[in-house]
């Protein structure tokens, strides 16, 4: 998932606010913008034109592949995040400081996504990040210091909630990393949401990941309550309305275990999961069947949240946002009993775009559907559970994580869902 992106912006208007006056006279510091950090309904979100779309479509017009610049050049017109997970904190200040400017030039508003926690993806495919918390909040404060009091939206380590170390396969056995993982996240939750116009959302995985009570006892340590909410489905492939009936759930078990009668402070696990045991599916408990995802079974959930929780105040829950990058045709389902370890998540074959990035999404919980996974990178090289190198899926080597694979790209806009358009809301 990673990248480097290098921003080359003009910064010819630095000095936008000073004419009109006469020799001599006093220039009154501006104040600082009152802190308004809820997220506008009508957002425009920011291009980066030198996306990987964008660079795509000049390549494939330079090759004479008029029909595939043309579909490049679609998606290079959709807002897509900018993805942190480099640099120094000088460096990654500069970055974002240009984008900044050029956001405000264009009248939108920028995502950023920070992927630089210590200890990142276990040792899976994008493994890395910060040497140490006392890096991390230096790292995390350049991006903060670049964002200033302009309107951002920051989504704060996808999977780093999701996959604790103590879900890593070598564990934790004392608990001390898995602790300082919580105490990162607090610390970039704190940093970033002291920007006055900066929307923050934890990142929670994927409705196919972490039970319902799980995820909201993780999102609620590490301090949910100071952000404007959580973000799903980044990077991965679960449907659209999947995703905004699981978040709802989190939302719900979230006040429900913070707001809701006192025998229920506390126990997130006692709420309704996705995993519905099918072996009882009408007795009113939640399910623990984590190989049983289905949702065929989710009335049952639905029922639990409807009899014990009731309708909270809208006003009460967590919002949230959603990655529809690559979800339009829904999650992958391998061939029964092909692979060991189909890893469903990692480059899923024939997938395509989802609904486009956009604010108005009809529902009061729901702030936003974006496009957060860069659309045409690789999720690293799959082996499917084989001794690869190659992904049997695909019958080569799929490029390193976070690197540019122009097929890929050119299936996901293929499959588009709805089919890619430009976009003229520019």
């Amino acid at each position: 998932m990673s990248r480097v992106r290098r921003l080359l912006v003009p910064v010819a208007c630095a000095a936008l606010a000073s004419g009109g006056l006469s020799g001599g006279a006093a220039v009154a510091a501006p104040s600082a913008p009152a802190a308004d950090h809820t997220l506008p309904r009508n957002t425009r979100f920011y291009v980066d034109p030198e996306a990987g779309a964008a660079q795509q479509a000049a390549a494939d017009f330079k090759a004479g592949k008029v029909e595939d610049a043309l579909r490049m050049a679609k998606l290079a017109t959709w807002p897509q995040a900018i993805w942190l997970d480099y640099g120094t904190p000088a460096e990654i200040k500069k970055v974002v400081q240009k984008t900044m400017l050029a956001a405000k030039i264009s009248h939108t508003v920028p995502v950023f996504v920070l992927y630089n926690v210590t200890g990142r993806d276990c040792s899976f495919y994008s493994a890395g990040g910060a040497d140490s918390p006392e890096e991390y909040r230096a790292w995390v404060q350049g991006v903060a210091d670049g964002v200033g009091t302009g309107r951002a939206v920051v989504i704060v380590e996808p999977d780093g909630l999701a996959l604790l170390p103590k879900d890593c396969p070598e564990g934790d056995a004392d608990g001390s990393r898995t602790e300082e993982r919580y105490a990162n996240i607090r610390t970039a939750v704190d940093i970033m949401r002291s920007k006055p116009r900066t929307s923050v959302y934890l990142d929670g995985g994927s409705s196919n990941w972490q039970p319902v009570g799980e995820l909201a006892g993780r999102l609620i340590k590490a301090d949910l309550a100071k952000t404007q909410g959580f973000a799903l489905n980044v990077s991965n492939y679960q449907p659209t309305d999947q995703l905004n009936r699981y978040a709802t759930w989190v939302s719900k078990c979230v006040w429900y275990a913070t707001e809701g009668p006192a025998e229920a402070r506390g126990k997130t696990d006692t709420c309704a999961s996705q995993y519905y045991s099918p072996a009882a599916p009408n007795d009113g408990q939640p399910g623990n069947s984590v190989d049983f995802y289905d949702p065929a079974t989710w009335k049952w959930v639905d029922a639990w949240f409807d009899q014990t929780v009731g309708r909270p105040p809208v006003e009460d829950l967590s919002h949230y946002v959603l990655d529809n990058s690559r979800n339009g045709l829904g999650a992958w389902i391998p061939p029964a009993g092909k692979y060991t370890d189909p890893e469903h998540w990692c480059n899923a074959p024939g997938r395509g775009i989802g609904a486009r990035p956009t604010t108005d999404t009809g529902r009061p919980l729901a702030d936003a559907y974006l496009y957060v996974k860069t659309i045409g990178e690789s999720d690293g090289t799959c082996h499917r559970g084989t001794a690869g190198p190659i992904d049997p899926e695909y019958g080569i080597e799929d490029p390193p994580a976070g690197a540019w694979w122009p097929e890929f790209a050119h299936t996901l806009a293929k499959n588009a869902k709805p089919a890619l358009t430009f976009n003229t809301g520019r």
